[in-house]
C-alpha cells in the first residue's frame, strides 16, 4: 500500500511539475549581468563584504564590528569567521535593540575608534533612526567640528528577496536621503559592495550601506582580493545609448539592462543605463549630461512611488534639462502600498513595466 500510494505520489508530481509556468515560481525577478575587471577571486556579495570587513578589521586595531547575530557570522553569512579570528572583544553580538545599535556606534565612532554596525534587516532600522539621523548626522555641525562621526559605517540588507512580505523587504533609502551629514549608498553586486564598504569605513562622514539582500547569493563576480575603494557620490554608466536614459540601483540595475537589451533587439531603441550608486550625495552631474544626450529619462526603484527618491531625480532634471528633454521623466516604481507577500511578483518594477514604459517615452 505504501509503495502505491508513494508511486501514485510521484505520478502527481511529474504531472503537476510539468505543467507549471515555473517563472511564477522563482523568487528572482531579474538576471544578474556581472561586473567584470578581468582579473581577481570568484565571490558572491556576501563573501565580498566579508572580505572588506576582514580587511578593514586587520588593517584598523581600533575598528569593531556588531550588531545582532554578527558574532555568529549573522543572518546573511556576512560575518563568519570574523569572531574567531579577530575574537569577541572586536566583533560581537549586540541585544535586539536598533536604537542601542545606533547609539553605541556613535559613541564608538565619537571616541575615534571605527564602529561598523549591522542592522540586521532594513525593515528594522526605524527605532533608530533618531539616533542616525538627529545625533549621528548632526554631531560635527552641533559641536562646532568638536566631535564628529566620522568613521561610522551601517550595514543595513535591504529590498525584495521574494518571500520577504512587508517586514523583511523595504527599501527605506529615501528617508535617509532628506538627511545632510550622511552619505548613502546602495551596490550592484561583489566588486562595487566591497569598493563601497571600504570607502565608507575611511569616510569621515557617517555613512548607511543599503545591500539589497537577493544580491548576497545571487551575485558572482571576480572580486580583487587586496584593498580597494570605489568613489562615493559617482554614478557608474553600465550601457551607452542615444535614445532614452534608464536610472536605477541596486538590484534595480540588472533589471535596467535586461530592458535595455530587449529594448534594443526588439524595438530598436537605444538605451543609456546608469547606477545611480550613491543615493547622498548624488552624481547631478552624470545624470544631467545623459539626460541632454538622450532627452527621454525613465527612473526605476523598487520603493513606493511617492517621495521615493526617484521624485528628486525627476524634479531635478526637468528643472536643469528642461529644454533638452523631449518627454516628461517617467518613475517605473513599487506601489503606494505596504510590500505584499504573494503579490510580490505584481507589485515589483519588473521588465514588463519598465519595457512599457520604453514605449511610452518614446512614442510621447
Amino acid at each position: 500500500m505504501n509503495i502505491v500510494s508513494a508511486q501514485l505520489g510521484n505520478s502527481l508530481y511529474n504531472c503537476v511539475r510539468s505543467n507549471l509556468i515555473w517563472p511564477l515560481w522563482t523568487r528572482s525577478h531579474f538576471t544578474y549581468y556581472p561586473t567584470s575587471l578581468g582579473t581577481g577571486k570568484r565571490m558572491n556579495m556576501f563573501n565580498a563584504i566579508n572580505n572588506a570587513m576582514d580587511l578593514a578589521l586587520d588593517e584598523d586595531k581600533s575598528a569593531l564590528l556588531f550588531g545582532e547575530d554578527v558574532g555568529f557570522g549573522g543572518v546573511f553569512r556576512c560575518s563568519v569567521n570574523l569572531r574567531d579570528k579577530y575574537g569577541s572583544q572586536r566583533v560581537f553580538n549586540t541585544p535586539l535593540c536598533e536604537q542601542g545599535i545606533a547609539g553605541f556606534a556613535i559613541g564608538v565612532a565619537n571616541t575615534g575608534a571605527t564602529a561598523i554596525a549591522e542592522i540586521q534587516f532594513a525593515d528594522y532600522i526605524f527605532p533608530s533612526f533618531d539616533q542616525i539621523v538627529n545625533e549621528a548626522a548632526k554631531y560635527r555641525y552641533r559641536s562646532g567640528g568638536l566631535f564628529d562621526c566620522g568613521s561610522l559605517t551601517f550595514r543595513v540588507p535591504c529590498g525584495a528577496v521574494g518571500h520577504g512580505a512587508l517586514y523583511h523587504s523595504q527599501s527605506p533609502e529615501a528617508y535617509f536621503a532628506h538627511t545632510p551629514g550622511l552619505r548613502v549608498v546602495i551596490p550592484r553586486g561583489p566588486i562595487k559592495a566591497k569598493g563601497l564598504i571600504l570607502a565608507c569605513i575611511r569616510d569621515p562622514n557617517p555613512c548607511i550601506v543599503f545591500e539589497p539582500k537577493t544580491l548576497y547569493r545571487a551575485a558572482v563576480e571576480e572580486v580583487p582580493t587586496e584593498y580597494y575603494t570605489s568613489e562615493l557620490g559617482k554614478a557608474d554608466i553600465l550601457r551607452h545609448g542615444k535614445d532614452v536614459t534608464l536610472i536605477g540601483w541596486g538590484t534595480q540595475v540588472h533589471v535596467l539592462l535586461e530592458v535595455a537589451e530587449t529594448a534594443k533587439s526588439k524595438l530598436n531603441i537605444d538605451c543609456e543605463v546608469i547606477d545611480l550608486v550613491s543615493i547622498l550625495p548624488w552624481d547631478t552631474i552624470a545624470i544631467c549630461a545623459s539626460a541632454k544626450k538622450t532627452g527621454r529619462v525613465i527612473i526605476a526603484h523598487e520603493a513606493p512611488l511617492t517621495q521615493g527618491f526617484g521624485s528628486e531625480l525627476a524634479s531635478y532634471i526637468q528643472e536643469k534639462c528642461f529644454l533638452h528633454l523631449e518627454a516628461p521623466v517617467k518613475r517605473v516604481t513599487g506601489w503606494d502600498t505596504p510590500f505584499p507577500h504573494v503579490f510580490e511578483p505584481f507589485y515589483m518594477p519588473d521588465k514588463h513595466r519598465c519595457l512599457s514604459a520604453i514605449n511610452d517615452i518614446v512614442n510621447f
